[in-house]
């Protein structure tokens, strides 16, 4: 099944697809044949979707189990790619800090990279702290192939490498923490968080950012950096920001923005609120595959 998913011009496709792309967990997401592709657990049954800059938008092609989940796939699609932003809000916004304006009229509609459900990010996000992103697909990988539902072949297609869904909440709980190749806070963090999501104590809710980010904020071992990183890239919170990420720092360096994270906060004041966006911007400034169009 196609669609073309349309979208408030300007749209840099390179951010999006190098930050889905460098970011990818083996078996559930891939570069593949010039698109981005995922699996997706869909209330029909399992589908993939597999997503392309287009001349007219975004072409989309949905892989179903049940054709009646075409909607929901396309809705999760479009949050993927953050195609409801309205990037001439955001960077008329930015462009009023000199040290952005540069980046912004280089590469302008940049977008915040998405996710498909709050859960998994959380997740994947307690598996990316303090480690590079290799490291974090790494464990992401052996969690997939560990407890992930395993796809259909046939929705998966010729050439692919996608072979599972994300586990969910609850199939996390079974983890051994022996299994985990990290450091033991680190495993008692992720555990906690499965367990408190899978048992209904912290639900993730793009509806109640605030009340998401309190709940996820109070267990232990998730700090600001988590936080916001859920916020921003799960939960629709378009001025998350992130002023101890290491990428975010290097930039502010290079930049000439300040470098410590409470005179970063304040400068960035006015970057509100658009501060999600300008943490695209920064990272804008780095070598980095996050920024580089796949293929």
């Amino acid at each position: 099944m196609h669609r073309t998913l349309g979208f408030t011009a300007p749209l840099c496709p390179d951010n999006l697809f190098g930050h889905l792309v460098a970011t990818a967990v083996p078996g559930v997401e891939e570069w593949h044949d010039g698109a981005y592709r995922r699996t997706l657990a869909l209330p029909g049954g399992p589908g993939v979707v597999a997503l392309r800059p287009g001349e007219a938008g975004i072409d989309a092609t949905l892989t179903l189990t049940d054709p009646a989940d075409a909607d929901a796939a396309e809705r999760i699609a479009r949050r993927l790619l953050d195609l409801d932003a309205d990037p001439v809000a955001v960077d008329d916004t930015l462009r009023a800090e000199p040290v952005l304006a540069p980046l912004v009229d280089a590469a302008p509609g940049r977008r915040v990279p998405g996710a498909p459900d709050p859960e998994e990010f959380a997740v994947r996000a307690v598996l990316g702290q303090q480690v590079s992103t290799a490291a974090a697909r790494t464990h992401a990988g052996r969690l997939v192939r560990g407890y992930g539902t395993p796809l259909p072949e046939d929705l998966a297609g010729p050439g692919s490498t996608l072979t599972h869904l994300f586990p969910s909440s609850p199939a996390l709980t079974a983890v051994d923490p022996e299994e985990l190749a990290m450091p033991r806070t680190r495993r008692r963090t992720l555990l906690t968080l499965v367990a408190a999501l899978a048992d209904g104590a912290v639900v993730l809710d793009p509806a109640d950012v605030a009340g998401s980010r309190a709940a996820l904020g109070a267990l232990p071992g998730i700090g600001p950096w988590t936080v916001d990183s859920v916020a921003m890239r799960a939960l629709g919170d378009t001025d998350a920001f992130l002023p101890t990420d290491l990428g975010v720092r290097v930039a502010a360096e290079r930049l000439g923005l300040p470098t410590k994270d409470r005179d970063l906060v304040a400068r960035a004041e006015a970057w509100r609120p658009y501060r999600a966006y300008a943490t695209q911007y920064l990272w804008a400034a780095l070598d980095h595959a996050v920024n580089v169009m796949p293929g």
